[in-house]
């Protein structure tokens, strides 16, 4: 696991809000993605096969960062462009973190903050919130969750057609995706592992 860096120590990489500090909250029950680990993956949606004409396929997304923590993940999308954002986690002092993130940085208007289990997470809100394009996991690893979130999500009208999910793990961790998804892609920075798929709704 990526060693956790110290209160405000984790910033946006890119974008509208690029160099803005995040606020972390004390103790191990939250681990930011990591900017290095980041950068990687954005670059990677924003450009190849998930951009469209040229463009990022960032651009005017709706985004879900579910197990969002500080929401770094989901902050990352809206400042490189994306519509909206989605923030879902169950733990207060997670989303009072997030929600104080989100108001630093005035994305009000474009995120929800919901209290939520990613793992059981009802229905899927109504437009133009939903349903989702792209899909950040960070669940805490070994938990084991991924699989059964992205299924939970699938079944309740959260993601749309053809949607981009990325699973983050530790670098010696594997998850088996559910009927419906499609690896697309495989990455390894460091200590943390991506898994990149396709959501093929029928």
């Amino acid at each position: 696991m990526s060693q956790k860096p110290p209160p405000g120590a984790i910033r946006i990489v890119a974008g509208e809000w690029r160099g803005r500090k995040l606020a972390v909250p004390p103790g191990d029950a939250v681990r930011p993605t990591g900017e290095r680990q980041r950068k990687a993956l954005f670059d990677i949606l924003g450009h190849g096969s998930y951009a469209r004409g040229g463009v990022s396929m960032l651009v005017g997304a709706r985004v879900l960062d579910a197990f969002a923590g500080t929401g770094a993940l989901g902050l990352e999308a809206l400042s490189r462009g994306a519509a909206s954002c989605l923030f879902l986690d169950k733990a207060a002092a997670s989303r009072a973190v997030c929600t104080a993130n989100v108001a630093s940085l005035g994305a009000n208007a474009r995120a929800r903050v919901l209290a939520a289990d990613a793992c059981d997470p009802g229905a899927a809100p109504v437009a133009p919130f939903a349903p989702c394009n792209l899909v950040l996991l960070d669940a805490p690893y070994r938990s084991g969750f991924a699989a059964t979130a992205l299924a939970a999500f699938a079944a309740r009208g959260w993601l749309a057609a053809n949607a981009v999910c990325v699973v983050e793990l530790a670098v010696d961790e594997n998850a088996a995706l559910p009927d419906g998804f499609t690896l697309d892609a495989e990455r390894v920075y460091g200590q943390t592992k991506f898994l990149l798929a396709r959501y093929a709704s029928s």
